[in-house]
C-alpha cells in the first residue's frame, strides 16, 4: 500500500480533535482532558488565554481564539473537533459553519437526542459546573428549545468543586468530589418528577458517571459518550466474528 503526505501534516491517526480551556485542574481518567480516558488517539489543542470565567461570562469576545485553535487542530488532520468545556456551546453554530469536519464542541448537543429516546411527558436532569451560567443564551446556542423539560442542578457552590475547579486551587480530592456529585445527583432526584435520563455537563464529570447510576436508575449521558459516539461515526471498524 502507497501512502501520500497530506498537506503539511507532522503527525498522524489522531481522528478527534479537542479543545481545551485553561483551566488548571488535575485532569484524571476519565476526564476529557486526560488522554488515557480514550480507547484511541486523541489530539489536544490549547486554546490560548480562554478560561472557564470567559465561558461562564459569556464572553464572546474570544471567539477569534476559538476559531484559531480550530484551524490548527483542522490543519493536523483531526476528523472531527471537541472541546472540554459544555460552554463553549456559544460557539458551535458558527464553527460547524467553517469548518469542514463534524463539530461538537457542548456536551449539550446531546440533549437533541436524549429527547428523542425518552418519553415525551418525561424531564432530563443536568448537573453542570454552573448553574447561574446555564442560562437561555447558551441552550438557544446549542439550538435546545425544550428548556421546560430540562432540570438543572449546578456544582459551583460546593465547597470541594468550587475550591478545585473554580477557584484551582491546584490539588482534587476524587472522593471529595464524587461525594458532592451523588450528593447533587440525590438532591436533583429528588426534587424532579419522572426524570428519564441525566446529562453531565461538565467535563470533569465522567469519571463520576458510575456512581451517578447507581444512585438514579436512568441513563447517565456525559461528554465521553458523546466523544465516543462520534469516534464510531467518523472511524469505522471491521467487524470480525462467527455464525
Amino acid at each position: 500500500m502507497i501512502y501520500k503526505v497530506k498537506g503539511d501534516q507532522v503527525s498522524y491517526g489522531e481522528a478527534i480533535g479537542i479543545l481545551l480551556i485553561e483551566n488548571y485542574v488535575p485532569f484524571i481518567p476519565g476526564d476529557v482532558a486526560n488522554a488515557t480516558t480514550y480507547s484511541y488517539p486523541v489530539r489536544f489543542q490549547r486554546i490560548e488565554g480562554v478560561t472557564h470565567r470567559h465561558l461562564f461570562d459569556h464572553d464572546r469576545s474570544v471567539k477569534e481564539k476559538v476559531f484559531e485553535a480550530s484551524k490548527k487542530l483542522v490543519q493536523e488532520g483531526v476528523k472531527a473537533i471537541t472541546g472540554d468545556c459544555g460552554f463553549l456551546a456559544l460557539f458551535q453554530e458558527e464553527l460547524k459553519e467553517e469548518m469542514n469536519i463534524p463539530v461538537f464542541l457542548s456536551s449539550l448537543i446531546q440533549l437533541h437526542f436524549i429527547k428523542e429516546i425518552i418519553p415525551a411527558g418525561s424531564n432530563i436532569g443536568i448537573i453542570t459546573a454552573s448553574s447561574a451560567s446555564l442560562t437561555a443564551d447558551i441552550f438557544g446556542a446549542a439550538g435546545i428549545n425544550f428548556t421546560d423539560r430540562l432540570i438543572i442542578k449546578g456544582l459551583e457552590n460546593k465547597r470541594h468543586f468550587k475550591e478545585s475547579v473554580i477557584d484551582e486551587a491546584g490539588f482534587l480530592d476524587t472522593e471529595k468530589l464524587e461525594k458532592e456529585v451523588v450528593e447533587t445527583t440525590r438532591e436533583l432526584n429528588e426534587e424532579t418528577q419522572n426524570m428519564s435520563a441525566i446529562l453531565l455537563e461538565c467535563s470533569l464529570l465522567p469519571p463520576y458517571g458510575k456512581a451517578v447510576s447507581e444512585v438514579v436508575n436512568v441513563p447517565v449521558f456525559d461528554y465521553i459518550t458523546m466523544i465516543d459516539y462520534v469516534y464510531s461515526a467518523v472511524i469505522k471498524s471491521n467487524f470480525k466474528g462467527y455464525m
